[in-house]
């Protein structure tokens, strides 16, 4: 991870107030610090009655491993309970979050150092080294993952419904498969949110701010954001925007020339704005799987 010291002419410019303009590096830093915080504080609150039905539905297959079919039973009604409390409640969620986790990794190098690592993997399949080469592929990745499990409300509590039914029934297999099916029906979102878009977005905004006090640093966070934006596009992160990586460089080069010509650009600092905060919207992935906690 790429760690940047803040200086006090940097938390002056975040401010407000204009002692001096942050570096490019200061700026990417603390873009990377404020989504990181935003990450968590977007992690869905879990709901606690639906964790403890996911682990007491754990502990009632261990009860019947054990061939303890009274602890089963006891642990099976505990576990629709919790669940019946939740449905009680008017706007209940379809989906109850069991865990929730932010994790975040940054890659520090350029356009160009992914095109060389990325050279690196395919001799390396070539070699027949998939390990390495799969271990080399996971370092290029910088991005924000918000990950969410969350257990489907429409139907878990009917699975341990049916459960309890077989072992009142003494049908404690036909109980076990059933409470395996149920938890390999939770849910894990991931949302990716990735950082060079992020970092070029904050560039680009701190540029507009000091074009005209500061030209000369303007430049550098222009500069600074097409880098990022190569990087983004070198990494693969694809968005759904009618905007392209192209079309982004086009207008970053056009607010060059305007901030070292007559400095009018105000308008185009806007629009490059719109158009990057789309493009990062769009880029947000979004992924669902099923999750198997056995």
């Amino acid at each position: 991870m790429k760690k940047v010291l803040v200086s006090l002419a940097a938390a002056a410019w975040l401010c407000g107030t204009t002692l001096s303009a942050a570096t490019s590096a200061q700026v990417s830093a603390e873009a990377v610090k404020h989504a990181k915080h935003d990450a968590k504080d977007q992690q869905v609150k879990v709901v606690q009655e639906a964790v403890e039905a996911v682990m007491l539905t754990q502990k009632v297959l261990l009860d019947l491993d054990k061939k303890d079919t009274k602890a089963a039973k006891a642990d099976l009604e505990k576990a629709i309970g919790k669940l019946e409390v939740v449905l009680a409640h008017k706007n209940a969620p379809a989906l109850l979050p069991i865990d929730s986790v932010t994790t975040a990794t940054e890659y520090v190098g350029d356009a160009k150092s992914v095109k060389k690592a990325l050279d690196m993997v395919e001799d390396l399949l070539d070699s027949g080294k998939v390990q390495e080469a799969r271990r080399l592929l996971n370092t290029l990745q910088s991005e924000i993952d918000v990950i969410t499990v969350s257990l489907p409300l429409i139907s878990y509590p009917q699975a341990l419904k049916l459960a309890a039914k077989y072992l009142a029934d003494n049908k404690v297999k036909e109980a076990q498969d059933v409470l395996e099916m149920a938890l390999g029906t939770l849910v894990q979102n991931e949302i990716i949110i990735p950082l060079p878009i992020l970092k070029a977005q904050a560039l680009i905004d701190a540029a507009s701010k000091i074009a005209k006090s500061d030209k000369a640093q303007a430049l550098k966070h222009l500069e600074a954001a097409r880098a990022e934006l190569k990087v983004a596009q070198a990494l693969g992160y694809t968005s759904s925007s009618d905007t392209t990586y192209k079309m982004l460089d086009e207008a970053i080069e056009k607010i060059e020339k305007e901030v070292k010509g007559p400095n009018k650009a105000e308008k185009l600092f806007e629009d490059l704005m719109n158009k990057l905060k789309e493009f990062k919207a769009k880029a947000l992935k979004s992924i669902d799987s099923q999750k198997s906690e056995k």
